[in-house]
Formats: C-alpha cells, sequence, structure tokens
C-alpha cells in the first residue's frame, strides 16, 4: 500500500492499482485526486472536503450519514458500518466530531479504518478497538491539544504515526508537536511533508 499525504489531512492511497483519497480539502493539492476511483470524507468541513472540486470528480464518495455536504451527492456511512471502497475494505469508527470551545461545531465524524492497515480519524480520537498498522494521527486543531493526541497514539498503539491535520502550524510549530510525538507516543513516528510518499 502505498499512501501519500497531501496538505492539512488529506491522503491518497493507492494499491494494485486502486486509488482510494481521504479529506481531499480546499487546501490539498487538486493533484491528490488526479485518478481518484473513490473519496472518504470523515466530516463535513471545508479543510476536509471541498465540495466543488468532488462535485465535478463524478466517482464515488462515502461520508458520514448526517453530513452538510451540499451540492454533493454522497453515500452516506454509518458509525461501525463496513463497506467497499475502490476495492478497499473500509470499517467507519466514531459518530462525532471532537468538541470546540462552547461545544461548537457539532456534527457527524468518522474515522476510516482502511483495509486493517491504515486509520484515518478525522476530526475525533476514536480508538478503532482493532489492532492498526498505521495511525494518522491529527497534529493541531482547536478541538485538540498535543497531549490528547499522543494519548490517542498510546491508545492505539499502532506499528507507526504520522501527522496530519497540520495545515495550521509553521515550522516552530511543526517542529514543537513532532517533538513531543516522537518522544513520548511510545511508537515509531515521522513527520511526512505533504507530497511525500511512505
Amino acid at each position: 500500500m502505498r499512501i501519500t499525504k497531501y496538505t492539512h489531512a488529506c491522503v491518497r492511497i493507492e494499491h494494485e492499482g486502486r486509488t482510494l483519497v481521504v479529506d481531499p480539502g480546499v487546501w490539498s493539492e487538486p493533484a491528490a485526486l488526479d485518478g481518484a476511483d473513490a473519496v472518504l470524507v470523515t466530516h463535513e468541513h471545508a479543510d476536509h472536503v471541498d465540495v466543488l472540486r468532488l462535485a465535478a470528480l463524478g466517482v464515488p464518495v462515502f461520508a458520514p450519514a448526517g453530513a452538510d455536504v451540499p451540492r454533493l451527492a454522497v453515500r452516506p456511512v454509518a458509525p461501525d458500518e463496513e463497506f467497499d471502497a475502490a476495492g478497499f475494505r473500509v470499517r467507519a469508527v466514531g459518530g462525532r466530531h471532537a468538541p470546540i470551545h462552547g461545544g461548537l461545531p457539532d456534527c457527524p465524524n468518522l474515522g476510516y479504518l482502511v483495509d486493517d492497515a491504515l486509520y484515518h480519524p478525522g476530526d475525533a480520537l476514536h480508538v478503532p478497538g482493532r489492532p492498526v498498522e498505521t495511525l494518522l494521527v491529527p497534529a493541531q486543531g482547536s478541538w485538540l491539544k498535543t497531549g490528547e493526541a499522543i494519548d490517542f497514539v498510546r491508545a492505539v498503539r499502532p506499528e507507526r504515526a504520522f501527522a496530519i491535520h497540520d495545515g495550521q502550524l509553521n515550522e516552530r510549530g511543526l517542529a514543537s508537536v513532532n517533538g513531543w510525538l516522537a518522544e513520548e507516543s511510545g511508537t515509531r513516528y515521522r513527520y511526512v511533508r505533504p507530497g511525500e510518499s511512505l
């Protein structure tokens, strides 16, 4: 499985000629969607879903049931549902977006466990309850503390972890978050720059 990180929370997964893209938001590069066979959207916020770009793409788009994504035909997904997307086995995890100050915004959020190997949690820290080889860990958000990200990695216990949700961090902030995750998470952690593949 080849994993390519794009800006912020967008990740492209390729295997045996199939391409699945997770969370192509307004900050991610258009190239992330080149040749995509299907798209997974964790929740309705624009940093995770670029509605106009996806509407023009014409491939299946999977999103949480109840997500507000106007002008986009989506296949609604329920928590704990298992389904096929572009030939990948996917299990939906979670249910709601992590709370932000004042409890807003509250919206559906699903993490996706792909082929029982890669887990993208979106904007929440739901533990998938199954072994995970590769964890994509949110590095920054208005809903997140660094200590929570570290505890999340420890709870999931992946073989390796890589940061996502980092589009609002400058180099100094990235260095700090990466240092904490590398030293304290208890797993093999490495920062992957946008455009870099694993």
